[in-house]
């Protein structure tokens, strides 16, 4: 090879091998820094595709396990409420079994019988109340909320800020979910009428119109004391509240509501003066409704095998068959031994179903406990990295690198030689 002070191989020769030490050196240190194989798709594409469905996999599993958790959960809530539900039919049997006896008098079983109705609605109000982030698990729910719309507007146009009314709230949302029909509780209102009582004495009435067998509710308060110089006169910007316990409603008043009681003075029908525009609307909240059956994602897939559909039975009054049982005579106390033997077969069946799915939702989570654990180590296998095996390669690489500086340095010297000639 002609030597010449142009053009120096030797240099660049030594510059090509450190380029691609370095390069090499880099990559290494990129996977050793990241803990991962295949940091890039030029490192190995099909593992990258590969470990990128196992990690998303991976993670859709530990969901999975979250969800069988709350369907153990809502499952655990379901049963305790149900155990409840046992101790009442217990209980009920033993009143019934106690007003069968031919030893007491009706009036006797006439106490009794008032016990065996409170605990009739106690079942109901239980059932309605268990819940698990708004799903309904034995029985339809008892919210029930207040349609706004019709306050200080239509059928409601009275009852308005200026004529003293700030608010209405629901008290008691079982009495309210009231729907002897089955056509939802929209038809249920109230009806405010303001009229004048003795001497100078001023009533409020409300009127619950219920879907009930029983039909309306009143109940009346004497808002005298609220009269102008009343002890109870509630002054500008301040509030009160008048609570309808009976039909499970409170009414929030304000000054307003002096005025518009001064007028009913006398004989006047505040009500009638203002064209009995004092009907406030209900309506029904239809995401309380029973679910007969629940699905929950078990799974990192779309299919069928990846979802578990846990059925649910109602063990409300009216499912259990004991809502119009009665023990007040001692034939209707037999009778209702019979039927609480049946409510209590029906309520054990369901709490065994719950059991089951209990112990399946058990099995699901082992499973994917074992699939999580196996899937985790084939992505591992894919994309994690040997860090005693890199970190050779790197030691190597960095050998290479520092070798290579060398040899550039050394080549560069070697057209230094040429002048020697020309000295």
């Amino acid at each position: 090879m002609a030597l010449n002070i142009i053009s120096n191989y030797a240099a660049n020769v030594a510059h090509r091998n450190l380029s691609a030490s370095d390069e090499a050196a880099t990559r290494s240190l990129s996977k050793l820094s990241s803990g991962t194989r295949v940091v890039s798709a030029r490192d190995d594409a099909a593992s990258m595709a590969i470990g990128a469905r196992l990690n998303a996999t991976t993670q859709a599993l530990k969901t999975a396990t979250v969800n069988v958790g709350q369907a153990n959960a809502m499952l655990q809530i379901a049963d305790g409420s149900m155990a409840t539900i046992d101790d009442v039919l217990v209980r009920m049997k033993t009143l019934a079994t106690q007003a069968a006896s031919g030893n007491l008098s009706d009036t006797e079983r006439g106490f009794l019988n008032d016990e065996f109705g409170l605990l009739q609605e106690e079942i109901d109000r239980v059932a309605s109340s268990t819940n698990f982030n708004g799903i309904q698990l034995l029985g339809d729910g008892g919210d029930v909320d207040i349609d706004f719309a019709t306050v200080g507007a239509g059928v409601g146009a009275d009852l308005t800020n200026a004529n003293g009314f700030s608010g209405f709230a629901i008290t008691d949302n079982n009495f309210w979910a009231s729907d002897d029909t089955g056509d939802g509780v929209a038809d249920n209102n109230f009806v405010i009428d303001i009229t004048s009582g003795p001497g100078n004495s001023v009533i409020m009435t409300v009127t619950a119109n219920v879907d009930d067998p029983t039909g309306a509710y009143t109940q009346s308060i004497d808002l005298t004391s609220y009269q102008t110089g009343g002890a109870n006169e509630v002054g500008v910007g301040q509030q009160a509240s008048l609570n309808f316990d009976e039909i499970g409603l409170s009414i929030s008043i304000n000054s307003g509501l002096t005025a518009t009681i001064d007028a009913a003075v006398g004989g006047a029908d505040w009500g009638a003066a203002n064209g009995e525009n004092t009907t406030v609307d209900m309506l029904a909240d239809n995401g309380q409704r029973f679910n007969a059956g629940v699905d929950f994602q078990i799974g990192s897939n779309n299919t069928a095998s990846d979802r578990l559909s846990i059925t649910l039975s109602r063990v409300d009054l009216t499912s259990l068959g004991i809502d119009a049982d009665d023990i007040s005579t001692q034939a209707g106390a037999q009778t209702a031994i019979e039927n609480v033997n049946s409510a209590i077969d029906t309520l054990q069946a369901a709490r065994a179903s719950i059991g089951t799915f209990q112990n399946r939702l058990d099995f699901a989570g082992q499973n994917l406990a074992t699939t999580q654990e196996n899937t985790e180590s084939a992505r591992s296998v894919l994309l994690d990295l040997d860090v005693a095996s890199e970190m050779t390669a790197f030691t190597s690489k960095q050998i290479l690198v520092q070798s290579g500086v060398a040899m550039l340095a050394q080549a560069n010297q070697m057209p230094q030689n040429l002048l020697r000639l020309l000295q």
